[in-house]
């Protein structure tokens, strides 16, 4: 088979993959205008109301400002905990340094449900030993979506720390550098566009999830994602659809600005 033929079936392959996932996500754009008062199709028109509807339905509304607030603190959780915790797994060998690093990156592997799961009885536990509430707070809830963004901020800040020129850190070290100046001044900048990513992908992952919430919400607070199944028991129209598309230019809005200044091709 000749070298052209390959190429061709490689463009083609690789645009039948492209289409699988870009497919779904535009009808799903597409169906939030339709019309029909039950989700069918074709529409018998187009319609915008299914926004206003949404926005004005205290669950989604809520929803959303839950789940942006406890994405947005979870996300500086683990910035704060996995910057130190790559840097300490790259530059400091030590006894277990492999473990811990596995175990960091271990709530990417344990499935959603089950993590949920584990985390309600954990908590559970903990308020026995304790006496004090954990779970159905919101402190257990930020605990929970915190542990979830972890991994990510501790995988792309250690390939970016990875793949840092350290000969600029000893330099600035050899002209008297503090280690907090060499830090804030030298490897914070060289790793920039590893903690962009990583706070991306953080908040994506928080504010998209549903199994931890579903174990860990409190009682009068919902998240979005829990809002849209619930309302999905009783209902099978177009604002579903609406709520996703909303949240479909949310996160692609947030991809195209942080590559913008970071230039994710880079990390990944």
């Amino acid at each position: 088979m000749s070298q052209t033929a390959l190429n061709r079936i490689y463009i083609t392959l690789s645009g039948l993959v492209v289409a699988f996932i870009v497919l779904p996500l535009a009808i799903i754009v597409w169906s939030s205008f339709f019309a029909n008062r039950i989700l069918t199709f074709p529409p018998s028109g187009y319609t915008l109301d299914w926004y206003r509807r949404a926005w004005e339905m205290d669950a989604f509304r809520d929803g959303f400002l839950v789940s942006m607030q406890t994405a947005a603190v979870a996300t500086c959780i683990s910035l704060a905990l996995g910057i130190p915790a790559s840097l300490a797994i790259v530059r400091y060998p030590f006894p277990g340094r492999d473990f811990i690093q596995t175990l960091l990156l271990s709530p990417m592997i344990v499935p959603g449900i089950v993590g949920g799961a584990a985390l309600f009885i954990a908590f559970i536990e903990l308020e026995v030993l304790f006496d004090a509430q954990i779970a159905g707070t919101v402190g257990g809830l930020l605990m929970a979506h915190s542990l979830i963004a972890l991994p990510w901020t501790v995988r792309l800040v250690t390939a970016s720390l990875t793949g840092a020129d350290r000969s600029i850190e000893e330099a600035a070290a050899s002209l008297g550098a503090s280690p907090l100046v060499i830090f804030r001044r030298v490897t914070l900048p060289s790793i920039r566009s590893g903690v962009i990513a990583a706070a991306l992908f953080s908040f994506v992952i928080s504010f998209i999830d549903l199994e931890k919430s579903l174990f860990l919400v409190g009682p009068g607070r919902t998240t979005l994602q829990i809002a849209l199944v619930n309302y999905l028991e009783w209902n099978l129209d177009s604002t579903v659809a609406a709520v996703a598309t909303v949240q479909i230019f949310i996160i692609g809005a947030l991809l195209i600005i942080s590559d913008r200044y970071a230039k994710l091709s880079r990390v990944f």
